[in-house]
């Protein structure tokens, strides 16, 4: 069997780490990987291929930094040259990013299975450019690997109900076996003069914060009046959009430690030695809750509603005062974080019976 695994961005090296893995041990199966080159800077990229050892990509498509439009279709240019090559027996996408997208109307058009991993995903904001994305994928893919009940259900209001299965969050096989290894290596708290359980992480990254400069200015306002020491790596799209509004530092207090982009290893740590995590980030809501870690999101819906209806995420959008008061007053119980809400730590082996069944 040939697999044609498409990534691009961090979230995708993260959940790849663990099926690469499973499957560098399976003599009859041979991952192809092709790197679309979305997120193209060393720490956004190659710095998580060698610290979650994931092989070398097979392919880079380099495609950078683009209009979503001309992004994704340089991307499918170059996939479709990849696939003519490898006929692949499947090609596999994750999450909800331009490479996935890009990865799964080729595969289809193409007539080759399309598995999508992590499927199922709704914030029902169609303004969202990753909504279109999971909408799209889910629709016209082969197999839908979901992380959760909800997710499936998802896809059954939606009348997709043949080739889906809840396997688990393939996020949470990734830190179950990464989590021990990131605390033992990571010298961030050493680096930063920090103590467990004396700062706030933040990250922000998504475009509806980063490219409204209101938005942007109204999160800034409400880190700032919270007065707790909060650690900041910097998206470089975010640090872009700061550079070319200098009024917004005036914004930034001095509470504020921004960082540079940090690896995989780094930002478990940090989040297990946080007391609170603010992001607007889908990814870390999920962390946040691996590590027992308070949530504040900066958005006002979230494709991860399990955390909010267990009571351990909170959703505040952009209104400093709410996240003022979130950072300040909003502590979870134990129980909060009583369920297995992603499974067992077992995704890459139920993927690969699936398919090998298949």
């Amino acid at each position: 069997m040939k697999i044609l695994t498409i990534i691009g961005a961090r979230p995708q090296f993260i959940k790849a780490a663990s099926l690469s893995r499973y499957l560098k041990s399976l003599p009859d199966i041979k991952e192809i990987i092709l790197h679309t080159g979305q997120h193209y800077d060393n720490n956004m990229s190659d710095d998580f291929f060698s610290e979650l050892d994931i092989p070398i990509p097979d392919y880079n498509l380099q495609v950078g930094s683009d209009t979503p439009a001309r992004q994704t279709g340089k991307m499918m240019m170059g996939i479709e040259d990849i696939i003519l090559k490898e006929w692949p027996d499947f090609i596999l996408v994750y999450g909800d990013t331009n490479s996935t997208i890009a990865g799964a109307i080729v595969g289809t058009k193409l007539h080759i299975p399309v598995v999508h991993v992590e499927a199922g995903l709704r914030s029902y904001d169609r303004e969202m450019p990753e909504e279109i994305n999971r909408i799209v994928s889910d629709a016209i893919s082969t197999i839908l690997f979901c992380p959760t009940q909800i997710a499936v259900n998802n896809l059954k209001k939606e009348s997709i109900i043949k080739g889906v299965y809840n396997v688990g969050d393939i996020m949470f096989e990734t830190y179950l076996y990464y989590k021990n290894k990131a605390q033992k290596t990571s010298t961030i708290l050493n680096k930063l003069n920090l103590k467990p359980k004396e700062f706030i992480l933040c990250s922000i990254h998504r475009a509806s914060n980063t490219d409204n400069i209101e938005n942007l200015k109204n999160i800034f306002i409400g880190l700032t009046n919270s007065k707790e020491k909060i650690i900041l790596p910097l998206h470089p799209r975010t640090k872009e959009k700061i550079n070319q509004n200098e009024f917004l530092k005036k914004y930034i207090g001095l509470n504020i430690k921004i960082i540079d982009p940090i690896g995989y290893f780094d930002m478990v740590c940090l989040e297990a030695k946080t007391k609170k995590i603010v992001t607007d980030s889908g990814g870390v809501q999920k962390e946040a809750y691996f590590n027992k870690v308070p949530c504040v999101t900066l958005r006002e819906n979230t494709e991860w509603i399990e955390t909010i209806e267990e009571g351990a995420n909170k959703l505040v959008g952009v209104n400093p005062k709410k996240i003022k008061e979130a950072i300040n007053n909003f502590y979870p119980k134990e129980q909060n974080y009583s369920k297995s809400l992603y499974g067992d730590g077992k995704t890459s082996a139920k993927i690969i019976e699936i398919l090998l069944s298949d």
